[in-house]
């Protein structure tokens, strides 16, 4: 540390640190542009000079570190006059646009200039003007009101890992633009819309939509990913209009995934449903709610508990998935599954409590040694890749095995790609143990036998070896694999021969949290065996049972195979959903519309096992309901015991009684592989088409067709 003054004010500073950080600690504002925290330094704005003793001239406050016994001067004549000189530069050629800019009221050119900039132009020439930019679905380019700080520049380079934006141009000729013109391809793109400080980068479905002074702004957390980011919901008139990033060093930083800033346009999709619905003689009629619910009541008893299969998304709530499972073991059910992609079964016995990421969120840009198997990370869950990217380029070697060529965006100590992941992991295993003094496991010398060890193979168990903090990751390539039980077996050998750590990376906003929940066939709440296993998602789609119970499911988009016909030949389906669609219509018997996120209170549990819990932002759109009261209700009708539930965090507390210490040990016994199985074609999901609510965001399903 380090001991300075500014302003008079005597402050102790981190040794290195630049004097624009010092001050914010201090609370001491300096006027900047170009700077940003996560960032590195431009210093080309130069609106944060200030007057340093001793010093000839002003010196930009964020690239001038601070020294023992430095006094700076923010607000001295000399500060001053050097920071509006700067301002009086910037606004020649920024357009008076602030009456139809939508960042108007939130524009920090707006706030300086309050403060910085004169009445009166001394500049009498014409102003420049520059053609907008299409940067595709997501984001608007102005560049006109563009003020040349880079940040989006420097993002796209340093935290998104695309260079694709960059400066044209010197001087007044300078611009800003992409090199070759196309629609910015990164998952994080939206975050330059934040990191802009003028209105030259806007949300293009925000788009004179709203002003920052008519909005209401609540907390919540996102659904369609495992790392649970946390964000800021912008609300106008009782309907969700924009999210933006809420920080959380921990989690997700800064920055937010495109999918969790802009699927809230699939909140005000028209296929929303606002009423319970029926189907009478093929015609469906609005009724309501006590006519629906007797009716989805009566029809499942008829039906028989042993027929009955109960479906529920990854995104649902802890609430309600504990529900769920609850209700269907009261009325004598334990066909539930969560599970709507995964295909192998084989050793769900012996899984672990949950699938955890086994480390914090936080912890992963420490890793120096990771391989990935099956994990799309920068697609699946870009805060994670955000944070991997950050590991690589600290000096972490990162290796992937997948069964597809995905675009990782930070670079690669070795990449293999099979359509046979499990014989790739074996010979990786058979190099550590080559390299190792462990013994190889009972049954794995035969089974290696005829594995040829490659150098790329050599090179990835040498560096998990070789690192201090090591992980092995399992995407959702690899536990939807049809070999997913020996992919398993052989990635946790390779975890035990290396020392490092095994972790999953699971589907969804709370893949862990329906572990924990119990909305599976053989576990209840907690993790605590069920007395008699259940039939899973692909027993049950198989099977033909006579009735299904959906939650938040739409079998035809979130499940494999020919999950709609086996829907259009049940007795009875009752879909607790937000939406319709013309196979809901279909195969449904008996509609009735639940809230999403956003309308309801709840928790997710993230990949690193942490609960958060989340209000509703808005009332629910029409009559529909929170899906923890519908089940609450269908409880009471079916006459089962504990379903009087007054508030949704009286079912948080009694499942947290159930669940105990949420975290869990990843390790798994031994099970060797029969064989090394077979190539299995990979079909790679279409982008954006995760959940109901991302599939309904016209912005980014115009951006999926643009992306394979």
């Amino acid at each position: 540390m380090v001991n300075i003054e500014i302003d008079g004010k005597k402050i102790h500073a981190r040794e290195g640190s630049m004097v624009i950080e010092a001050a914010d600690d201090a609370g001491i504002n300096i006027p900047r542009f170009c700077y940003h925290k996560k960032l590195s330094i431009a210093a080309n704005c130069r609106m944060c000079l200030v007057e340093v003793e001793k010093a000839a001239k002003p010196l930009p406050a964020c690239a001038t570190p601070v020294t023992d016994g430095m006094k700076v001067f923010t607000r001295s004549a000399k500060a001053v006059a050097a920071q509006k000189g700067v301002m009086e530069f910037l606004l020649i050629n920024h357009p008076l646009d602030c009456p139809i800019c939508d960042q108007g009221g939130e524009c920090e050119l707006q706030d300086v200039a309050l403060t910085y900039g004169s009445d009166v132009s001394k500049y009498a020439e014409s102003k420049r003007v520059l053609p907008s930019k299409d940067f595709g679905p997501l984001i608007g380019g102005d560049m006109t009101r563009c003020i040349h700080c880079t940040r989006c520049v420097r993002f796209g380079i340093e935290i998104a890992g695309v260079y694709e934006m960059g400066s044209i141009g010197r001087g007044e000729h300078m611009e800003i633009g992409t090199f070759v013109q196309q629609s910015l391809s990164s998952e994080l793109s939206g975050n330059i819309i934040d990191l802009c400080p003028v209105g030259a980068l806007t949300s293009k479905p925000f788009r004179y939509v709203a002003r920052a002074w008519e909005l209401v702004q609540r907390d919540s957390i996102a659904p369609h990913d495992c790392v649970g980011s946390n964000i800021h919901v912008h609300v106008k008139r009782d309907r969700v209009v924009r999210v933006v990033p809420r920080e959380n060093e921990e989690i997700n930083e800064t920055w937010l995934s495109d999918r969790d800033r802009f699927s809230y346009e699939g909140l005000n999709s028209a296929e929303r449903v606002q009423a319970p619905m029926i189907k009478v003689e093929g015609e469906w009629q609005e009724t309501d709610w006590e006519t629906a619910l007797h009716r989805a009541v009566d029809g499942l008893k008829q039906v028989g508990s042993d027929d009955i299969g109960a479906l529920a998304s990854p995104v649902s709530t802890l609430e309600e998935l504990y529900l769920l499972q609850k209700l269907m073991r009261e009325i004598g059910c334990g066909n539930i599954d969560h599970r709507l992609k995964q295909t192998d079964f084989s050793d769900q016995e012996e899984a672990p409590g949950f699938p955890w990421l086994g480390q914090a969120i936080g912890d992963l840009e420490r890793n120096d040694a990771v391989l990935l198997i099956g994990a799309d990370v920068s697609r699946d869950q870009p805060i994670i890749g955000h944070r991997l990217r950050k590991a690589a380029l600290s000096g972490g070697k990162i290796s992937s095995v997948s069964p597809a060529n995905f675009s990782y965006h930070f670079p690669q100590l070795a990449s293999r790609v099979s359509t046979n992941m499990l014989e790739e992991l074996v010979a990786i295993a058979k190099a550590l143990l080559g390299k190792s003094a462990k013994t190889a496991p009972e049954g794995f010398a035969a089974l290696s036998k005829s594995v040829e060890v490659a150098d790329l193979h050599s090179q990835i168990a040498e560096s998990l070896l070789n690192g201090q903090s090591a992980s092995v990751l399992m995407g959702e390539a690899a536990i939807n694999d049809t070999q997913f039980s020996a992919i398993r077996s052989i990635a946790t050998l390779i975890a035990e021969l290396s020392d490092s750590r095994p972790g999953y990376l699971p589907a969804g906003g709370n893949g862990a949290g329906a572990w924990q929940a119990g909305a599976l066939p053989h576990r209840k709440a907690g993790g605590r065996p069920a007395s008699v296993n259940g039939k899973n998602i692909a027993q049950m789609l198989d099977s033909d049972m006579k009735a299904y119970l959906l939650l938040n499911t739409e079998p035809e988009a979130d499940c494999v195979g020919a999950a709609r016909e086996t829907m259009e030949k049940a007795q009875f389906v009752v879909s607790l959903t937000p939406y319709s669609s013309d196979a809901v219509m279909a195969y449904a018997d008996v509609i009735l519309p639940i809230s999403p996120f956003t309308e309801t209170s709840g928790t997710f549990v993230n990949a690193e096992g942490r609960w958060q819990s989340f209000e509703g932002v808005v009332p629910p759109l029409g009559d529909s309901r929170p899906a923890w009261k519908v089940l609450r209700v269908l409880g009471n009708l079916f006459n089962c015991d504990g379903f009087d539930f007054i508030e949704s965090s009286e079912v948080l507390a009694e499942l947290s009684t159930e669940v105990g210490d949420t975290r869990a040990d990843n390790t798994i016994s031994w099970r060797c592989p029969e064989s090394l199985g077979s190539a299995v074609e990979y079909g790679k999901p279409p982008a954006y088409a995760g959940d109901g609510i991302v599939r309904r965001a016209e912005s980014l399903q115009a951006v999926a067709r643009t992306r394979v």
